[in-house]
């Protein structure tokens, strides 16, 4: 049987040293500033650079990774001997899973020795990362690519991922929420509580009145979902808010007394939707 590597998207949002040292092969996703074209294998900016230039005004938009690209990244695995299982972004918001999958098609019936297994995460941030950490753990315990595979389709359902944002304009922007909810929500200090739906897609499944309010929400909401469940990690991502971030992971560790959190930052891709002030937390539930 050929060894396999795990690869994903940069919207995974994983730190660089944890996809170093798990092998982790990232499909870049690009962002576009005043037509100049950023992403994790060209020139990039810093994520304060980033969410300092929204804050300023800048409006950045988003491309998915090209299918040439990827096609390139995948036979260089697989002409070293080694399958590939891709943990793809949501492909309810982004293309980046079909291309991939095309892509996937495609080398398995030039070469039909090769494997190439395309997991859709339904997912973003810090619920895809979890994904992948969940799949980088199986693989250290023995499991194949066809078990890992398996137990992520089977389960992916029970990725929660609930996140707030600091800007409500950005979501109008991206077609997320409607104008008129934004400018009540701006006027009266309210914060819609945002997840990730069972689709892939995002939705609203409450409001909130406060930004404080909202962060505690995000904590607290974790024992009704987790009912019955052992948390062994829980996921938080920020887009240049780190202070919020690490409010809600001593507000987690106080409550459920777990200590494995991993807090990271929100890629440009992601942010350009969501904008600066973004929270995520995500963990292993009951539902999503």
């Amino acid at each position: 049987m050929r060894d396999f590597i795990i690869s994903t998207d940069s919207t995974a949002d994983l730190p660089k040293t944890y996809l170093d040292d798990n092998n982790i092969l990232l499909h870049p996703l690009h962002y576009i500033i005043d037509e100049i074209e950023y992403g994790a294998d060209i020139s990039e900016l810093s994520t304060t650079e980033f969410y300092k230039s929204m804050r300023n005004g800048k409006m950045p938009t988003t491309s998915a990774t090209n299918p040439d690209y990827i096609m390139n990244l995948m036979k260089e695995q697989t002409d070293k001997g080694f399958d590939i299982l891709h943990i793809s972004f949501s492909s309810a918001l982004s293309c980046s899973h079909d291309n991939a999958l095309f892509c996937a098609q495609n080398i398995m019936e030039e070469a039909q020795d090769v494997n190439i297994v395309i997991v859709d995460s339904l997912c973003a941030t810090a619920g895809q990362g979890l994904m992948v950490y969940k799949a980088v753990e199986m693989k250290k315990t023995g499991k194949n690519m066809k078990e890992i595979a398996a137990w992520l389709n089977e389960n992916k359902q029970q990725f929660a991922l609930q996140f707030i944002v600091d800007d409500l304009h950005h979501l109008v922007r991206g077609g997320r929420l409607s104008k008129s909810m934004a400018t009540i929500g701006s006027v009266l200090h309210i914060q819609p509580l945002l997840h990730v739906d069972n689709n892939g897609r995002l939705s609203s499944i409450g409001n909130i009145r406060g930004r404080k309010k909202a962060l505690n929400v995000l904590a607290n909401n974790i024992v009704k979902k987790t009912k019955g469940l052992k948390l062994d990690i829980i996921f938080i991502s920020h887009a240049d808010c780190i202070s919020d971030a690490k409010y809600v992971a001593d507000r987690v560790k106080n409550k459920y007394n777990i200590e494995n959190i991993m807090i990271t930052e929100i890629s440009p891709t992601i942010g350009a939707h969501t904008g600066a002030g973004a929270v995520v937390i995500s963990y292993y539930a009951n539902e999503r």
